[in-house]
């Protein structure tokens, strides 16, 4: 049976258990500072600033990840080969200094940039600026010759006026029990999902059963998860995971589903003895000593904060995202029409 918690998401979001009282009394709360502020926008009261290039959105209605930081990846490599100039905003959840701007590089410090912006950085290659305030990220960017900006998350930021929204969905946990946070996982009504551009199905990887029961439904575009090598942290060549077939490895994920990971390892034939930590979790030199020398094999994501202590043991395994080619087209052709408007 498929684990669709995190290690810190409480048992009843997404699997058949009681919800707590506090949990329903506070839900409604929830739902009313949500809903009212997000009427606010709508109306004109609270208003939308607009930036003078297209702005892209990625982002989902629930708490937790659902795979935005590989869409957004995959989409800011798409719009560089389409002829685009993309740039990444993002608020750098987690980072020290958060009420400091900064531009985020391959080589800054994790701790300052932010673990999934540092990995939009490390994989890209393009401009990614941090800063609560998006709308002045999207504006820096701008300036800095970006004709395209891409919000990693931000969907509920209704400060930031944006052209496309693009909604992520995990196709095993989808919505879970349907209740609003603390009683559920949304963030929002299911309701505001329909006004997304896009909706984008994370159906895992190909071998995945439960992604495969669960897959994409009308109107929705599949998104598959892909992983074929591993890559040594301190230097050297990737291998292939089809090397570690056959024998036991650690496998590190700070995510917000590291079953999937895990699971992921298993389809190629690893034997997994298997280490969640929280989401953003920070790593220290201790968290990777488990005590037996075995190959460590970890999320991206984990990989961006161990580099500096890593050994030879330490592999970090990317993570691709595939979408049909249809949807591409779509999302292109829908961008040129902005951009000639």
């Amino acid at each position: 049976m498929t684990d669709k918690r995190g290690p810190q998401t409480p048992a009843y979001w997404y699997d058949d258990a009681p919800v707590p009282l506090f949990a329903k009394l506070l839900a409604p709360v929830y739902a009313g500072v949500s809903g009212l502020r997000r009427q606010l926008y709508r109306r004109g009261w609270l208003r939308r600033r607009q930036v003078a290039v297209p702005v892209i959105v990625v982002g989902n209605i629930t708490a937790g990840g659902t795979g935005k930081t590989p869409l957004t990846i995959e989409l800011v490599n798409r719009l560089r080969e389409a002829g685009w100039k993309p740039g990444v905003a993002s608020r750098g959840y987690g980072r020290d200094e958060a009420g400091t701007a900064r531009w985020v590089t391959p080589d800054l410090a994790v701790e300052l940039g932010g673990d999934e912006p540092a990995l939009i950085a490390w994989k890209t290659g393009a401009p990614v600026r941090v800063d609560r305030d998006r709308v002045a990220a999207a504006k820096a960017l701008m300036e800095a010759g970006c004709d395209v900006v891409v919000c990693d998350d931000g969907l509920q930021h209704y400060r930031l006026a944006r052209d496309i929204e693009i909604e992520v969905v995990d196709a095993v946990r989808r919505y879970g029990n349907g209740r609003m946070i603390p009683a559920g996982p949304l963030r929002e009504p299911v309701e505001r999902a329909r006004e997304c551009d896009f909706r984008v199905v994370n159906l895992g990887q190909a071998s995945d059963a439960a992604g495969d029961m669960a897959g994409a439904g009308f109107g929705e575009w599949s998104m598959r998860l892909r992983i074929a090598t591993a890559r040594p942290l301190n230097g050297g060549r990737e291998q292939s995971l089809q090397s570690f077939a056959g024998q036991r490895v650690h496998a590190v994920a700070g995510i917000a589903n590291p079953q999937r990971f895990f699971q992921m390892l298993r389809a190629r034939g690893i034997g997994v003895v298997p280490h969640a930590f929280a989401d953003h979790h920070r790593y220290v030199v201790s968290d990777l000593s488990f005590g037996s020398e075995l190959p460590v094999l970890m999320t991206e994501k984990d990989a961006v904060k161990c580099r500096s202590f890593a050994n030879r043991w330490h592999y970090a395994v990317p993570l691709q995202a595939e979408l049909p080619a249809a949807f591409w087209i779509a999302l292109l052709d829908r961008l040129g029409k902005l951009a000639r408007a």
